[in-house]
């Protein structure tokens, strides 16, 4: 009976586990969100969530199809030599691009670093 408090704070705990930036992937018509990122270098960067293990991001007319991966805070995904992280919501969240360091399995050198400035 002692640990019952316990156990009931560590079962409610996963029900209200933070859902990391860009997850939730449709909008409320079913179809895929667009998040539109303006980049410290004058770039755009838009980026889509298909589902909440994905992100596809195009960046310079190239499009990256990428998974996601761990990270210490934000959502991180990582895939065809590039990672794209991200941390909070809407307007104003703050997205970074990264080369990925294949040897370290992190991230290599910073492309960009952005700012949702859309979502459509």
């Amino acid at each position: 009976m002692r640990y019952l408090p316990l156990l009931l704070c560590a079962a409610l705990a996963g029900c209200n586990e933070p859902t990391p930036s860009g997850t939730a992937g449709k909008d409320a018509a079913g179809s895929t969100s667009t998040h539109v990122f303006r980049c410290e270098s004058g770039r755009s960067i838009e980026v889509s969530y298909p589902d909440t293990d994905s992100a596809i991001v195009v960046y310079e007319g190239r499009t990256f199809r990428m998974k996601i991966a761990v990270s210490a805070s934000g959502a991180r995904y990582v895939g065809e030599g590039m990672e794209w992280w991200s941390k909070g919501a809407g307007p104003g969240a703050e997205g970074s691009l990264f080369r990925a360091d294949s040897e370290a399995g992190g991230s290599g050198d910073a492309l960009e670093l952005c700012r949702e400035v859309a979502g459509r």
